[in-house]
């Protein structure tokens, strides 16, 4: 920090330059701090007077940056949202709220949260839940969030992750699809496009009866896969992280006897770039009993499929 304090000609330099940057403009930036504007013209030729490059192009009436504005501005843009997240959390602790953020699928979010989320509210009245979601693979670093819902294979080296449980898939589809038995047809295999090969070659017979040529259904955000399936659309491999509340309330039920596990496991993981607070630890801990107590109830409502053994 003495280091910033000695490139700066003034702090207020950077909301300036804020200002100037996100108006495009030396006279709305001055309209916007209350100052006129020769004073905020002022201000940034200093600024750039003291880094020795220049920030703006001037051009008919309009603050055009740099190269070098460009990349000071990203990281002004950065640093000042940071800080206004930090104040935000501070005012909220003291309001008696506390954020917390996680980094999960918008199928997680949207079939297996969002179904328990009074649950859940209930259980943490004091938390402000937010999301940043992920519609493709679970993958990826955790960062500037509070919680990050990852699948690695087992071979990997160990991430320091949370085990929820080893990555599980059953074929599943609507209870009216299932009742549908005209041998004449084909299933609908309904794929998430990302997903190599095709899934439902590994089955040599799905519990439906139909023997025609299957036709497909692509798509690439698995919230939407899991979706088509409960309305009656066709088979869609499901995940168990995501499904299993559908399996529990009958919306969807098994179209095979099989289960699929993998070499992956899916984890919980801490943000690298910060330590893990405790109310995060806690909701992640709620998340995972949930997860294995339903496992435990499909294990009862369906003991042939082995849910247990093969989740834990």
């Amino acid at each position: 920090m003495p280091e910033l304090r000695r490139m700066l000609p003034s702090s207020n330099a950077l909301f300036v330059f804020d200002a100037a940057a996100r108006n495009g403009s030396f006279t709305a930036a001055a309209a916007e701090l209350n100052v006129t504007q020769p004073a905020v013209s002022r201000m940034l030729g200093q600024f750039e007077e003291h880094l020795g490059v220049r920030l703006f192009d001037r051009k008919a009436g309009r603050a055009v940056l740099t190269e070098e504005g460009e990349l000071l501005y990203r990281r002004v843009l950065d640093g000042f949202r940071s800080i206004e997240s930090g104040l935000v959390e501070i005012e909220r602790r003291r309001k008696g709220t506390e954020t917390v953020t996680l980094s999960v699928s918008s199928a997680f979010t949207t079939h297996w949260l969002m179904p328990r989320i009074d649950k859940l509210q209930k259980q943490f009245p004091q938390v402000d839940l937010r999301f940043q979601l992920i519609s493709g693979a679970l993958r990826g670093p955790v960062e500037n969030v509070d919680l990050g819902m990852r699948f690695r294979d087992r071979d990997e080296p160990p991430s320091g992750g949370t085990l929820v449980m080893k990555e599980v898939m059953l074929p599943m589809c609507s209870p009216s699809y299932l009742g549908e038995t005209d041998p004449t047809e084909g299933n609908t295999i309904i794929r998430l496009a990302e997903t190599p090969g095709d899934w439902a070659a590994d089955y040599s017979s799905l519990l439906t009866g139909r023997r025609g040529a299957a036709k497909a259904l692509s798509f690439t955000d698995y919230a939407v896969v899991v979706q088509a399936a409960l309305l009656g659309q066709g088979i869609a491999l499901g995940w168990l992280t995501v499904a299993s509340h559908w399996l529990l309330t009958g919306a969807l039920v098994p179209a095979s006897d099989r289960l699929t596990t993998t070499r992956r496991v899916c984890e919980f993981l801490p943000p690298r770039n910060r330590p893990m607070r405790p109310i995060a630890a806690e909701i992640r801990d709620w998340i995972i009993a949930q997860m294995r107590s339903e496992i435990a109830a499909i294990d009862r409502l369906y003991p042939k499929l082995g849910a247990m053994a093969a989740c834990y």
